[in-house]
Parts: C-alpha cells; structure tokens; sequence
C-alpha cells in the first residue's frame, strides 16, 4: 500500500460540488463524518481528486459498485493498488461512454490491474482475443486469403460480441493512457504509441470482422480480398474515434462464377459488420471515389493510377498498408503502387494540385470555427501532416528513409536527412503530439468524433479539458488558462513552421551563415523549387543566396520573412518574376529602415505584396520609387475603408494643392510626375487585388491625369510673366470620355483667347510656348508609364498649328469640318485651364457633334467606310482579331463607334445622348429605346471585358497593349489580374473572353453596320 502524507481531504479541497458527493461517499464506506473514513481511503480520495471531473468520476463509481457482484474485493483493490485506482477513476472521471461500458461489464474492472505499465496492445494478441471472440480460429489462414478461417458466429450475435471485445481493448489502452492524471508516479504513454496501438485495435477489429463476413457468405470460395488501410490507420496514428479509410484489393475466385461480384459483397459485408461493431469503415479513397467500384483487381488500381489518378491519390496512398485479407495481394499491392507515390513530383500538374487541396483544407473550416480546430484551423494538425507529406513527395523519390507513414516518423527522418532544421523538427513534433493528446482526449470524453475545442465561454468543458491533458497551474494562469495559452502558442508555432517547411531547408543551403544542422544540398532544393513551381530553380537560389547572404540585420530578417514570401509567391502565375521582382525591391530599399519590419509585422502587406509581385511587372517598376505605397498594402482597421481604394476627388485636390507650393515650373512638374506614380501605383495595387472596378480604375486614372495637368499648367503660366491669353485645355478620346487606361495617351486640344490688348498671333505664340513647356516637362523620358499629351485630334492634325483661338476654332468648323471631327468631338470636354473659354468652346462645338437635323445616309455610310478601314489597316499584322482589346471582335472600338454613331443621329433631338462616357451613352440609349436591354448589356459585357482585359495586360507587361497572350505563363498572369483563381486553366479565361466579345460584335453588327438582327 502507498500512504499519501498529505493533509485530510475536505470535500471542497477534492472538487466535489455535487449535493449528492457526501452520502454517496459514505454509502460507498469512503468518507465518515468531514474526512475520510481512514488512511487507507485517503489515497482513494486523492486520486479522485485528480480525476478531470470528480462529480463524474464518483457518479461512475457509484453506478459500478451497484453494478459489479463483489463490490468490497474492488474497494480494496482501490485502496491497495495504485496502477488500478489512476486508471480507473482517470477513466471514470473522464469517458461517460467507457464508463457505461464498465457498467454494463462490471468484470472488466479487472483488466485495469496489474503492473504499473500495462504490456502494449501487441497486434497479434490483439488480434487473436478479437477473432476468439466470434469464434474464429487465430491459427487458420486470414479470412480473405485461400482456405482462410470463418468465424462461429453471425448476424447480431457476432457484432455484439465484437462490438464489446474491441471496446474491451479500448477501454484498457484508455485506461493505460489516462493512468497519469489520476496518479502522477505512473507511467505516461506517448500519444504515437497510443495512435499506433489504436491502429493495431482497429487492425484487429477488420481481421474479425472480414472473419463473421465470411461466414455469412458461408464460406465459399469468394475470392481473395486484401484490406489496404490508408489514412490514420494505415500511418498508425488512429484518433480514438474515427473513421477507418481502407482501399480494396481483390482477385476473383477459380470456382466462383460470380467472380468480382462476390468479392465485392465480402467486402459490402465487411464494412457492415466493422461499422455495427466498431467505426465507420470508409472507402472512398479508392480509385473514382464514391463513383468507382468498390473492389478492384491489383492490374485494375495499378491501370488506373498510371492513366487517371490525381496529385491529392498520391499524395493519399502515401500511407498505404496492408492490414487484413490476403497478405500476399495486399504485399503485390504495395509494390505495385509505391514506385508511382514517389514519382508523383514529375507530374505536370504536381504543382497546380497541390496549391489546389491546400486551398480545399483552407476552405473546409467554418470562419466561426476557425479559432478552435484541432484538425483544419489555422496552426492545425493537418497542416503538420501537409507540410510532411509535401515534404516527402519531393524528396522520398531518391531518399527511400522519408518513405514512412506515419507523420512523426517522417518527420524524424526529415530532420535526420536535413530537409527540416532540428530546431524546427522538434517543435513541430512536439507542437503535434500536443494536439493529437488534445484531440485524443476531447474524443475520449463520449467516444465521438470530434475535433473541436470548447468554446472560450464553456469554462466547465474547458477546466475538464485541462485537467484530463494534465496541465496544471502556473502561477499565471490557472489549468484552462494555462490550456487556452498552450493551446495558442502550439497553433502560433505550427502554422509559422508550415509555412516556413518548405523552404527554410533550402535558405540554409544557399546562405552562407553557419547552420547547427545538416545542410539541404543544391540539387534537393532545387528539385524542391521545381516542384513548387519555380521554372529556374537555380535562378531562384541565386535569388535567395543574395537576400541572405552576410551577417547583417536586414539578411537576419530576410531568412524568417522568405519562408512566408516563398510560399505565397509558389501560389502566384509567375514565381520566378516574383522572386526577381522581390530582389529587386529589397535591394532598391535596402536602405528604408521601415521596409522589412512592415513585411514582418503585417502579414497582409507581405501576402498582398506577393500576389502583386508574381502577377506584374508594372508594379515593382513603380514601387522602386514609390516605395511609401508600400504602407498601403497594410489591413484595414475595422471600419474604416482600405487606403488603397481613396476617393479620386480628395486625390486631385491634394496631388493640386502640393504642385502648387513648389518654388518653380520644373519643380512643379517634377512633383507632379513623382505624385502621378504614386497614384498609379497605389491604383494599380487596388485593382489586382480586387479592390477596384474597372469604372473606379478607368476614373481614377482619368482624374490623377488631369490633375497633373492642371497643376503642370498653372505652374508654367505662372513662370511664364504677364499672361498674354487664357487658355482651355479640351480633352478628347479616352480622357474626355473619363475612360483612361494604364497606357493611354491624354489625347487633347488647346484653346487660346488674346488678353490685354495682345493680338491673336501674339496670344497664340504665348499660348504656344506655355503648352509645349507643359508637353516637354510632363514628356521628359523616364522609367515611369509615359506622360504623352497627344494633340492629333486638332483641326487639320498634325499639320495644323498646336495652339488656336477660339476664332480661329470657329472659323474652321464652319468651313471644314469633317464627319470624323464631329465624331471625334462627342467625347470633347473642358478639363482645365479658363473655364469660361471651356464653355464657350462646348457651345460652340455642340451644334456640329449633336447635328439637329441628325445624319443623312451618306454620312453614315461614309462612318462605316472609316471604321472599316481603320480596323483593317490598324490592326498590327500577326494580331488575333478576336483577342484584340481594341480592334477586335466586339472589342472597344466596336461598342465605343457603335454609341457614337446613335449620338451623332439622335442626340440633337434627345439631349439625355449628350454624354462624353461609352457606358453612359449605352444607358441612355436604352432609356431612349434606340436599344434593348439585352442589346445594352452585350455591349457594356463587350466594353468592360475589354478595357479591363487591356489595363490587366499592361499590369502584367508593364508596356501598353492592346493584343492578350496566347498562352503560358503571362497568359496565366494576364487571367490573374483579371480576377481568375490562380492555377487555374486561363484557357477558361479566354474562352469567356471571346465569348463575351462574339456577343457584343454580334450587336455591332446590327445597329452599327445594318446588318439584318
């Protein structure tokens, strides 16, 4: 007997609560008066204690005292042996499921005693206690196997008795398990080596099982049938409550004509009887799943995983064990299949499938639940068991000791093989074992299926939690804040380790700081790299040894960052664009003390960055001197609006207000230039990452424009002394329609009055002067999306003079005017300079643009001349028509000289037509019924496909272009940009593409050109 020296237990020091706690103390002959009845007992209370919830642990031994047939031979065994008195009040305390299996078994008390350590659930006698409880012979063949040995038992009579067999073998591993908490001098079972006994039970379990089958089916020759295990099961690392994932191999039998169909209905039966019984048998990783036939031949699964099998079978089939039916198939099997595992990693689409079911895991957890799953939260167990297997695919192909299944031995042989730093391996196993035991305990509390913690308001569930994992006061924290902080570090520690998995190793390889660990070699971290998506791999490590190399802060600070970067930009159309864009920012930057702590303290800048990094070129161009758009990228505090999506007109205001303070007209200009990045990178951001409609985009853009050039003008005419005339600046095309994209030219026209006296060649050679300050200061070569003021829409283009007076506007229209001119004016608005000259100039152009009277016949035919003209003769040699955004089918200047042409005919009798916006026009002209609202909506589908399509190739390029690309990687890039999942088919991309344009052209077709409808 072992005395425990401490003081009397009271009630209230023990836990109890209940009402009931003392009578049924005292009727159990523990407990007399305030204390235990005497010494003996003391150590009896103590353990009770201990017990994850006492109230319940005593309830179940009340209930087992009434229950078992010598109650005074169990009392005494309590007081006298300690491996008894832990595991079973641990148990009682902890399971209400084994303890109604106690008590509708009282007997079975007695497989909780005896040495300190229970012998482990070794497989084989688990496997023959399991058999012998149908009535099986554990010598004869396996059931499944020739001449393999049928149970005695069938029907109800054989469930029930295996159903309490194998909850028999649970209830002593539980109790094995749990001895600990309820007395802390026995010993403590690794929760691999309780995984793997589980594994054994469940084994053991379908070998029975595949027993009573056999002889339901009575014996005949079926065939022979192998069980594969996969999952936790065949990894030896079962959860108490789980599924049972299993691939079936079968061979039909000589003498059997039903061949494959009897097999099929062993294996039917199987899982019948096991999910009766036991759990769930699940086979829906076979081959096609649910659709595919439950039961294949060996030539059958081996014929499929050659031609159609999946990255996510492969990676599943790393687990794959025999471990039932018919050992020599089920070796064949495993033979067979392995070769295929490990060479998964050349598949094409390796890389696409495995950003693919990283995003399925990520996508299965319910936002509300996020915070408390074990299993598929943020820092959970599957992440460690991806990390792993994604691990071992890349390398298990030529390192055959990463081949195991089960995830802490792999994970152990990572380490040992350097894939991981030791550091890293060792808290990622420990950071699993601490979940798996959370897990394992949560399960065992009613033997259900569950991986969730306790809400944060359920303190009583909680408490129970803590204590059944054995944490205790800190000091701090009592138990369940001492649970809730483990718990939030474990998941801390896990995800920033599966992050980091996939490419610390291959930092380590190519920096040249020391390492306390085996060292990746080059060729594993580019075979990595390859995997992952990098088409150089050794232009990525080149890459990544110059980030890391030397000993400063800023190389410390890149070799914790790179793992995070890394695996977002491996989710990105172009990686190796990326990486290099990266470099090149990092290095521009090198001395912006701010710029890697804002990467390593916001990880929304850090992912957004790599999205915009691995999808365009525009971007890192800007952002090398518009670095401060880099803060932008930041999250959002809650409420207010993302700092990348400002309002244009505040934008105008400040980018206007800031010109105007500088000293002189180069200076000025020069701010405006600098302001202008800024805002088109900070526009450009917004709309890769989705944040901007293309209206928004279009708008923006249109707006930092003029802006730019009403403060560039104003300072040239400041420095230009005493103003000789007022100047209008009329913007056309693009800009005056507000519909400016990434490369648009601001297409423009100026208009000049005489002012104190001068004489209009006088006005005109001031106002000259002033604008080609304006041109040359705004045009002056740089690095930056160019600045051109195009001013070929003027009367007689380039051949006219730059620079007219309003006079000479007026006399030229009344004689020369052209139907192209007025078309060219529809869009003709006053952006800056002397609004009252604007006005007069909109009053003097509307009569030519909106034509009262409308247009005769052989002005519109002559329209359709032009337009047909300028699509065959601009449209660059070589160019796919129905991927071009401008020229195209159905692309922009098919919807934008459709509308231009209804306002030529009708806008003099329907002023709603009068608007200088394509999308305007198209609303206003089904308002007036010149188009149907299907009509309406091809062409506005037709317009913003292709202006969006056209900004995403100049994000993607960093030139202006009109063409998409026919296929690879800025393809894919250009699909990204324009909202399209990435690693996905960007065929699908342009297969809307041109469906949306073949509509849009079909109704040019009609209301533009004639033709019938």
């Amino acid at each position: 007997m072992v005395n425990d020296r401490r003081p009397r237990p009271s009630l209230a020091r023990l836990g109890l609560t209940d009402q009931r706690a003392e009578s049924v103390l005292e009727k159990l002959g523990w407990w007399s008066g305030d204390t235990p009845r005497d010494e003996e007992h003391a150590p009896v209370m103590w353990a009770l204690a201990r017990s994850p919830d006492p109230d319940l642990a005593l309830r179940g031994v009340e209930r087992l005292a009434e229950a078992v047939s010598d109650w005074t031979e169990l009392d005494t065994a309590l007081r006298t042996e300690v491996a008894l008195r832990g595991r079973l009040l641990a148990v009682l305390g902890s399971s209400t499921a084994l303890s109604d299996h106690l008590v509708v078994h009282p007997d079975r008390w007695h497989r909780l005693a005896g040495p300190e350590r229970i012998p482990g659930a070794d497989l084989a006698a688990c496997t023959t206690a399991l058999l012998r409880a149908v009535g099986a012979d554990p010598a004869a063949p396996p059931a499944g196997a020739p001449a393999g040995g049928a149970a005695a038992l069938t029907g109800s009579e054989a469930v029930n008795a295996l159903g309490t067999a194998y909850r028999d073998e649970v209830l002593t591993l539980a109790a094995a398990d749990l001895a600990a908490v309820g007395e802390p001098s026995l010993p403590v079972l690794d929760v691999e080596d309780v995984a793997g006994r589980l594994a054994d039970i469940a084994e053991a379990a379908l070998r029975a099982a595949l027993a009573v089958a056999l002889a339901e089916l009575g014996g005949t020759d079926l065939g022979r049938l192998a069980v594969i295990a996969m999952g936790k099961t065949g990894g030896r690392e079962l959860n108490y409550v789980s599924d049972v994932d299993v691939v079936f191999v079968g061979e039909p039998g000589a003498d059997n004509p039903a061949g494959m169909q009897a097999t099929t209905r062993f294996a039917t039966r199987l899982m019948r009887i096991a999910g009766e019984a036991c759990f769930q048998v699940d086979a829906n990783l076979r081959p096609e799943g649910r659709q595919g036939a439950l039961v294949r031949t060996l030539d059958g699964h081996v014929s499929y995983y050659k031609r159609w099998a999946k990255t996510w079978e492969f990676q599943a089939l790393l687990k794959a064990r025999p471990i039932a039916g018919d050992a020599e198939l089920g070796a064949e099997y495993a033979k067979a299949v392995a070769p295929m595992v490990w060479s998964a990693t050349e598949r094409p689409d390796f890389v696409v499938d495995v950003q693919a079911m990283r995003r399925r895991v990520e996508e299965h957890v319910r936002p509300d639940h996020a915070e408390r799953e074990l299993k598929l939260g943020p820092g959970g167990l599957r992440d460690v068991e991806f990390a792993v297997q994604l691990l071992q695919l890349v390398h298990g192909r030529t390192d055959e000791t990463l081949r195991s299944p089960s995830t802490l031995q792999a994970l152990h042989a990572l380490d040992v093989g350097g894939y991981v730093g030791r550091e890293d391996g060792a808290n990622l196993a420990a950071s699993y074992r601490f979940l798996r035991l959370l897990e394992h305990r949560l399960q065992l509390q009613r033997m259900r299926r569950t991986h969730l913690l306790p809400p944060p308001t359920d303190t009583a569930a909680l408490r129970w939690l803590a204590r059944a994992a054995r944490m205790r006061p800190d000091g701090r924290h009592d138990a369940t804040g001492v649970l809730l902080a483990e718990w939030a570090r474990n998941a801390r520690r896990v995800r920033r380790l599966h992050e980091k998995l996939f490419y610390r190793p291959l930092l380590t390889a190519v920096s040249r700081l020391p390492a306390d660990s085996a060292r990746l070699s080059p060729d594993a971290a580019k075979a990595r790299l390859g995997a992952l998506g990098w088409a150089s791999p050794e232009g990525a490590l080149n890459h990544l040894r110059a980030l890391t190399s030397g000993v400063s802060r800023a190389a410390a600070i890149q070799q914790t960052l790179l793992p995070v970067l890394l695996d977002e930009l491996a989710l990105s159309p172009d990686p190796d664009r990326g990486l290099l864009a990266y470099r090149r920012v990092s290095e521009a930057l090198a001395n912006t003390p701010w710029y890697l702590r804002l990467l390593r303290d916001e990880g929304a800048v850090a992912q957004r960055l790599m999205k915009l990094l691995g999808t365009s070129a525009l971007v890192p161009d800007l952002l090398v001197r518009a670095p401060e758009v880099l803060r932008m990228l930041a999250e959002p505090v809650k409420g207010q609006a993302d700092e990348l999506t400002k309002d244009p007109v505040e934008v105008a205001t400040s980018i206007r207000a800031t010109v105007a303070r500088q000293p002189d007209a180069d200076s000025a200009a020069a701010t405006a230039r600098s302001l202008r990045r800024h805002e088109l990178l900070r526009v450009a951001c917004a709309d890769l990452l989705g944040l901007a409609t293309v209206a928004r985009v279009c708008e923006a853009l249109t707006t930092v424009w003029v802006a730019v050039l009403q403060a560039t003008l104003d300072a040239v005419v400041r420095a230009a002394g005493p103003a000789q005339a007022r100047i209008a600046v009329i913007g056309m095309g693009r800009l005056g329609g507000g519909e400016l994209g990434y490369g648009s030219d601001a297409d423009v026209m100026f208009v000049c009055e005489p002012l104190g006296g001068a004489s209009d060649s006088e006005a005109v050679k001031w106002s000259t002067a002033v604008v080609e300050g304006v041109r040359r200061r705004l045009g002056t070569p740089s690095p930056d999306p160019a600045l051109v003021i195009d001013a070929d829409l003027r009367p007689e283009g380039r051949q006219g003079p730059l620079v007219r007076t309003f006079e000479s506007y007026r006399a030229y229209y009344a004689r020369w005017s052209e139907a192209w001119e007025a078309q060219a004016l529809l869009r003709a608005r006053p952006l800056v300079g002397d609004e009252e000259l604007g006005r007069r100039f909109t009053a003097l152009i509307d009569p030519i643009r909106y034509p009262a009277e409308g247009l005769e016949h052989a002005a519109i035919t002559e329209i359709r001349r032009i337009k047909a003209r300028v699509d065959t003769e601009r449209l660059p040699r070589g160019a796919d028509r129905s991927t071009h955004t401008k020229l195209g089918l159905g692309g922009l200047a098919d919807v934008e000289w459709t509308v231009q042409l209804l306002q030529l005919q009708y806008a003099g009798d329907i002023p709603e037509l009068r608007t200088m916006s394509t999308l305007d026009g198209l609303a206003e002209a089904a308002a007036a019924g010149l188009l149907t609202s299907d009509d309406v909506a091809a062409l506005v589908a037709g317009w913003t496909t292709a202006t969006r399509a056209r900004n995403a190739v100049m994000l993607v390029k960093g030139k202006p272009g009109d063409q998409l690309p026919r296929s690879g990687r800025e393809l894919a890039a250009v699909a990204v940009a324009m909202g399209y999942s990435p690693g996905g088919d960007p065929g699908v991309f342009l297969d809307d593409y041109r469906r949306v344009t073949r509509r849009a052209r079909a109704v040019v077709e009609r209301v533009f050109y004639g033709a019938p409808g």
